[in-house]
Formats: C-alpha cells, structure tokens, sequence
C-alpha cells in the first residue's frame, strides 16, 4: 500500500465522518461548520487526483459561497437551538480533531516526494472543451440544481418573515 493509497483512505473516512456529523448536529450553525470540513476534504482529494483547479473552485464556491448562503439562510430562518452555550468543549473538540488530522493530510500532500514511482495521468481540457461538454451533456442536472437553490432561497424567505409578523392581538387596523 502506498502513500497515496493511505492518504486516499484516510480523506474519505474523514469526509464521510464530517459528512455524517453535519447530518446528525441539531445545531445548524455547526452541521454548516462540519459540511465545510467536507468540503475541505473532497478539495484535497480533488488535488490528489491531480485537480488542482477543481481543488480550488471547491474551496472557492463550495466552501466559500455557498457555506456562507447557508449561514445566511440559517441566521435568517434564526432557528432556535435547545443548546445555548457557544464554546462548549465537547462541541469544538470534534473539530478541533479533524482540522488537525486535515492540516497533517495537507502537509503530508505538499511535502511528498516528487520523485515518486506513481504517475497520474493528467487529462487536459481547454475551459470552452469543458463549458461545452457540461452544457451539452449535463444542462438538465444543472438546471435542477440552480432550480433547487432558488426554491430553497425562497423558501427561507418566506419562513423568515413568517416568523417576523406581530401576532393578531398587536396589529392595528388595515394592516396585516
């Protein structure tokens, strides 16, 4: 078994325990926090699979955008947790333990021997071969995905100001 066998083992386990534990938190601000991780992760296997750029997108738009659209929807929605304490160590060990194990995994990328006997194949594609290869062959998935965003934007919208209007007994007369 090889190094990058070992790494390769080890970032999927790690992705999916962070992937596991986002499901499972009650706390959103913390399944947001773990999904990150996830992300994180499918980056660095992204980069060992010889994507460098698909590594940084993921970092770029996945954990980067989208995590924060999400943390917007939940500090809109304010959902309420039966937990009020912030750093509770038992919460933050967990991520302390795979920040730790993701830094090492990291380093471990960087610093492997570039003259090792493992080469990957490297698959070249100019950035219109791959625009037209996505939008001719998958334009219905991505369709569905940009359909599904905006639903759930809106759909945090409207929870939100439900949540904002005064009970009957508060409002005046005319208004709602």
């Amino acid at each position: 078994m090889t190094i990058y066998s070992i790494i390769f083992y080890l970032l999927a386990i790690v992705i999916l325990v962070t992937t596991a534990m986002a499901v499972t938190r009650r706390n959103l601000v913390h399944a947001v926090i773990y999904l990150i991780f996830s992300f994180f992760g499918s980056a660095m296997l992204f980069y060992l699979f010889g994507a460098p750029i698909l590594a940084v997108l993921e970092v770029i738009i996945y954990a980067g955008a989208i995590m924060v659209l999400f943390l917007f929807v939940v500090i809109m929605m304010k959902a309420e947790t039966i937990d009020k304490r912030v750093f509770d160590f038992r919460q933050w060990l967990p991520v302390a333990v795979f920040g730790l194990i993701y830094i090492a995994i990291g380093m471990g990328i960087i610093s492997a021997e570039p003259n090792s006997q493992i080469t990957l194949k490297t698959a070249l594609a100019a950035p219109e071969e791959f625009g037209q290869f996505v939008f001719e062959s998958h334009w219905i998935s991505i369709e569905a995905v940009s359909l599904l965003l905006l639903v759930a934007l809106a759909g945090a919208l409207i929870i939100g100001r439900r949540s904002k209007r005064p009970s009957a007994p508060e409002t005046t007369d005319g208004e709602l």
